[in-house]
């Protein structure tokens, strides 16, 4: 649909299509890395798996896929072969949006959780898992773009859960920290406490069982999976536990092609998947900002932080109380919430000098995993994969190797809100691909995963390149802030002690977070270089994960 609000447009020079200051930059283990072809994730041997595809002459799709299927073996905190994906795609001709996420089984409504749980949505456990969409989502993805067979591009995940790998030193803290809590869940311990206790660094972590199953989805492209012995499995498990997956729910189970929604920065478009998903979050916010005067201000300083941080808070209260599976939005619909009217409306709410504590408008009717990848044709690819929480639901089928997502703890209870739980609706979700075009050519894959962080972490890194002209890396490496409810916003530890201090005389209540992989997400990042000058990309990857880009 690439609902916007348009600016005028510049043509591209090619002084201006690099226009990074290479020098700036802040405390960092990483550098900006040049590559015709480059694959960039939160895992290196994740990115090595989609790096060999390219080498063997696939194209970026291709790439992404086996990085996909190989983090979900690497990085199994995160993503699983039970999450959910949505991805943005640059076939060198068009921009196309992939809804890959789960809806509600058949039998799921308020008054079954109110039956069975007391009127709330479990957390963790069989009931909290929606219909898995990522499989569906890898095979929509090869069958439109796909060059190499699907077998080659499972096979280096396939190793990676067959042989085992060293566990990274960030997904060894991560997995540390959710054993005790998840160890009761039905199959958990014995697909990821192997020795009684999580992996220490460096200790190897082998997963059978998921090699033969991606085995399975390789040789029946991914039917398997939702209709053959993989599905059948997962039923059995559900109906051994208290859950409700049944195989209707899986054979009837398809992926969306959509267009995507955008919002104008100069000469620039950001692009987010529409809803059920939050990236509209980040375009209302960039919106509001377009009516703020932004010139002239210093990306670390107070005034730049506090703006940013009332537009994302102002879009968050609309996102949270709007924003649902679009056959639910009957009231308020994305373009409503992205009028260049309406954001006006809400930008003149927000005041320079203090913090205020917003409420949702009305306008008028009418632990996951990020990835990149781009090949020396022009192909491009944004792709996110996620369990949710971390591990998801807690629940692995172990005879499959499958570790299931708890995205049906996104519903709502309330029974006038559009994200009212309903059998075959989809839950609002928090992860979301960005994507970013200059006119009509493509510019960055990128994202930022992390919960509420995403489109936040969109708005953040984003504004530092194209406002600020600072490079990839710098914009990933800068001291992020993330806003909560209400007036409560965290900042990282090595933010200015001036500018924490700046924020709190204005009314935000804040206090430094120690721990970057939990609050602050993690991005990866691939900025198109081409012109008369340059050839190929420039990609950064976030230190707060294990993250790596390698290209050639």
């Amino acid at each position: 649909m690439h609902t916007a609000s348009q600016s005028p447009s510049t043509e591209t020079t090619p002084a201006e299509s690099f226009p990074f200051d290479w020098q700036s930059g802040y405390p960092s283990q990483r550098m900006p890395v040049f590559a015709k072809n480059i694959v960039a994730t939160s895992q290196p041997l994740a990115a090595q798996a989609g790096l060999r595809m390219l080498a063997r002459g696939g194209n970026a799709i291709d790439a992404a896929i086996a990085a996909a299927a190989a983090i979900t073996i690497v990085e199994p905190v995160s993503c699983g072969l039970g999450s959910d994906a949505f991805a943005i795609v640059w076939d060198g001709h068009r921009l196309q949006g992939l809804n890959a996420s789960g809806y509600a089984p058949a039998s799921w409504d308020r008054h079954y959780f109110e039956r069975k749980h007391g009127g709330q949505i479990p957390m963790r456990g069989w009931d909290s898992v929606t219909v898995p969409g990522v499989i569906a989502g890898w095979m929509a993805l090869h069958e439109r773009y796909g060059s190499l067979p699907l077998a080659d591009l499972l096979e280096p995940a396939i190793e990676l859960a067959e042989a085992g790998h060293g566990v990274a030193t960030i997904v060894q803290r991560k997995w540390a920290s959710q054993v005790d809590g998840l160890k009761a869940q039905p199959g958990f311990a014995e697909a990821f406490m192997p020795f009684g206790r999580a992996p220490r660094v460096g200790e190897r972590f082998r997963l059978p069982a998921a090699a033969k199953t991606l085995q399975r989805i390789a040789d029946s492209k991914g039917r398997d999976y939702y209709e053959g012995q993989t599905a059948e499995a997962m039923v059995e498990h559900a109906m051994a536990h208290g859950g409700s997956l049944r195989l209707d729910d899986l054979r009837d189970y398809r992926v969306d092609w959509v267009d995507t929604i955008s919002q104008a920065w100069g000469a620039y478009q950001l692009h987010e998947i529409p809803p059920n998903g939050q990236g509209i979050a980040a375009l209302m916010a960039l919106g509001m900002l377009r009516h703020i005067d932004f010139e002239g201000l210093d990306p670390d300083g107070l005034d730049a932080r506090h703006l940013q941080i009332e537009a994302m808070k102002a879009a968050f209260e609309d996102v949270y109380r709007w924003v649902a599976d679009p056959q639910a939005m009957n009231q308020v619909r994305a373009q409503d919430l992205l009028s260049d009217t309406y954001l006006a409306s809400r930008a003149a709410l927000i005041k320079r000098d203090r913090a205020t504590a917003f409420e949702h408008g009305l306008p008028p009717g009418g632990g996951t995993i990020y990835l990149s990848a781009a090949d020396a044709q022009g192909r491009m690819i944004s792709f996110i994969q996620s369990n949710y929480m971390g591990f998801g639901s807690g629940v692995v089928v172990p005879e499959i190797g499958v570790s299931l997502q708890n995205r049906g703890y996104g519903f709502s209870m309330q029974s006038d809100h559009p994200n009212l739980v309903k059998p075959r609706h989809r839950p609002f979700q928090t992860i979301i691909p960005g994507f970013l075009m200059r006119g009509q050519q493509p510019q960055m894959s990128f994202g930022v995963m992390g919960g509420n962080m995403q489109p936040q972490g969109h708005l953040q890194t984003l504004l530092r390149m194209i406002h600020f002209k600072q490079n990839p890396q710098a914009a990933c490496d800068a001291p992020r802030w993330k806003v909560s409810r209400g007036l409560s916003v965290d900042v990282e530890a090595t933010m200015d002690a001036s500018v924490v201090q700046g924020l709190r005389d204005r009314g935000h209540v804040l206090e430094p977070i120690a721990d970057p992989y939990m609050d602050f997400g993690s991005g990866q990042f691939i900025w198109r270089m081409s012109d008369d000058l340059a050839d190929g990309y420039v990609a950064a990857s976030d230190s707060r994960r294990d993250g790596y880009a390698a290209g050639f």
